[in-house]
């Protein structure tokens, strides 16, 4: 059963510094093509070691969805 959180990016802020990826202890986060971090949400665990290290704060931890 996956956590019951997770990372979420907001892409248009996010500045591509690889602060979270490096943070991330799951390896959940990469950086796509220089532009901007990507979450892969089946691997977060929603820690939000991602959120404390972002020097731009644009990653938050939200509640997955109940499927």
């Amino acid at each position: 059963m996956p956590s019951k959180k997770y990372a979420v990016v907001d892409k248009e802020r996010c500045v591509a510094c690889g602060a979270c990826t490096k943070e991330c202890p799951r390896d959940a986060i990469a950086v796509w093509r220089g532009c901007y971090a990507v979450v892969d949400k089946r691997i977060c665990v929603g820690c939000g070691k991602c959120a404390g290290t972002c020097p731009a704060g644009c990653i938050l931890t939200v509640d997955r969805e109940v499927e």
